[in-house]
């Protein structure tokens, strides 16, 4: 019986574990069946990852390539540019050095010409000294026979040939000199002519109306008849408190002013503007908008140079610097405007510190101030003054000494010296930058005043009509009409000595009392 129980448990326990068993085992096969799904759906994100990972790469090289061409563009244009850049500078090179070479044929014709000179001239002085032992024999011979005939001792009869010979001297001097001064006034005439040519061909008309003259339009031609006044009155008062010379033309609405003096010019300017804007014009009335317009000048001044600051980004300058700053508007140096000269100095000095990998800041304020010192009132050379005028008023030292040392006035301490000194000459020397004639003629019309002021009485001297004339302005109280007149030879004399010029200048010394009432 037991082994009939044992039996049937084994059966009933084979059955279950048949049972049971498989259903583990179609559980199994249906997790391998899911296994198997999972790896067709991985093999299939894999493909279409390697797919998008084609795509991206073949969109990357595609840019990458893009990226490299447009590279290589800007690289050939930059080396393209660059080339062209060369070939000027080659060319520039060439054509110095041809110049160059052309100048040392030059100097070789002029040391063979001055060697030729030097054998004339040793032959000469050989030819000379003969004659002078032919001349000495020949005196012996003289004096012995005019002691002979004349009864006269050696002394007196020297005396008597020496005299002789002194009168026939001078007489072949005269002579001489004449034909000298003949021989070159002919030369010199026609060097004039030749050197007037080339100033006109070389310098623009528009350049020098821009140094010496000012245009001011005016509402009508009617105008005309006011300024000049009746019997001339009020222009002659104009021009004798601005300095200005007034030109009356018959061009339409327009009047020319011409002065050397830019400052002076531009004070006349507004003061003829703000007088046709009023309507009054009379002596009395000139001399007040005059008066006005030199007082509100000064800011005018003041504003020109904080701009020229304002746009350059230069700060902080002292206000005392700044107003000298404008004042270079109104300044040529060999006919350049010095406040446009300074402002492109400054900009080459940054670009070139800029290159340096130095402070692009401290050059650009060196280069602006580098040339203050010509609009000071003070006797040295312009770096220094300027130079001492910018420590004065706690400017850096490394600026300061690139300002006084840009001419070599001094060592430099620092980069920016030569960088300054090399921005200018590059600023000053590029083709039709400077005009050296504009700045001697300049010169020679401030001397004219200077000359006119070194005499005592005097209050005011103005040089117009482009040098030709003199005009100066003395005091009532003390200067007689005898003393005017002696005034004006004195300048004239001065003048003379002094002043190398074309023509003749008109001297006019102007002594004139005024009685002034008030009638209430």
């Amino acid at each position: 019986m037991l082994e009939i129980g044992l039996l049937g448990f084994s059966i009933i326990t084979f059955i279950l574990g048949f049972y049971v068993g498989r259903r583990e085992v179609h559980k199994i096969k249906k997790e391998l069946e899911e296994y198997k799904d999972g790896f067709k759906k991985a093999d299939e994100i894999i493909i279409q990852a390697e797919e998008k990972a084609k795509d991206i790469i073949n969109n990357a090289q595609a840019k990458a390539n893009e990226i490299i061409n447009n590279e290589r563009k800007k690289f050939e244009n930059e080396i393209y540019k660059e080339r062209k850049e060369l070939d000027k500078e080659r060319r520039k090179l060439e054509e110095l050095q041809i110049q160059i070479e052309k100048r040392a044929e030059q100097l070789d014709q002029l040391e063979k010409y001055l060697k030729n000179k030097e054998k004339l001239l040793q032959e000469k002085e050989r030819v000379l000294s003969i004659k002078e032992k032919s001349i000495d024999e020949k005196l012996n011979e003289i004096s012995k026979k005019l002691e002979e005939v004349a009864n006269m001792t050696k002394e007196e009869a020297k005396k008597e040939l020496l005299k002789s010979v002194e009168i026939q001297a001078r007489y072949e001097a005269a002579q001489m000199a004449y034909k000298i001064r003949e021989e070159t006034k002919i030369k010199a005439e026609k060097e004039a002519k030749e050197i007037i040519a080339q100033a006109i061909q070389r310098c623009a008309s528009s350049q020098t109306s821009e140094m010496t003259i000012s245009i001011v339009e005016l509402p009508s031609d009617d105008i005309k008849g006011r300024i000049i006044g009746r019997e001339g009155r009020n222009i002659r008062a104009f021009e004798s408190i601005t300095g200005v010379e007034v030109i009356i033309d018959d061009t339409p609405e327009v009047i020319v002013l011409s002065s050397f003096d830019p400052i002076r010019r531009e004070k006349a300017k507004l003061c003829i503007e703000r007088l046709i804007e009023d309507g009054r014009i009379h002596p009395s009335r000139i001399e007040e908008i005059y008066k006005k317009v030199d007082e509100e000048f000064e800011n005018h001044i003041r504003s020109v140079g904080e701009e020229a600051v304002l746009n350059l980004g230069i700060t902080p300058i002292h206000s005392d610097i700044v107003y000298y700053i404008g004042k270079m508007k109104y300044r040529t140096s060999y006919g350049q405007n010095l406040l446009l000269h300074s402002i492109e100095t400054a900009k080459i000095a940054s670009i070139i510190a800029s290159e340096l990998g130095l402070d692009k800041n401290i050059a650009k304020r060196a280069g602006l101030l580098h040339d203050i010192g010509k609009v000071l009132d003070e006797e040295g050379p312009h770096a220094i003054v300027g130079g001492q005028f910018l420590k004065k008023f706690g400017e850096n030292e490394i600026v300061v000494n690139a300002v006084m040392a840009h001419h070599g006035d001094v060592e430099p301490i620092s980069p920016y010296a030569p960088i300054v000194a090399a921005a200018d000459a590059i600023s000053g020397s590029r083709p039709g930058a400077r005009r050296e004639s504009i700045e001697k003629y300049i010169q020679r019309i401030q001397r004219l005043e200077e000359i006119a002021y070194e005499h005592k009485g005097v209050e005011k001297a103005f040089a117009i009509q482009a040098g030709r004339e003199l005009r100066v302005i003395v005091d009532a109280n003390k200067v007689s009409d005898t003393e005017a007149f002696e005034i004006a030879r004195s300048i004239s004399k001065k003048i003379e000595e002094e002043l190398q010029f074309p023509g003749q200048i008109k001297v006019v010394v102007i002594r004139e009392t005024r009685a002034i009432e008030y009638a209430r």
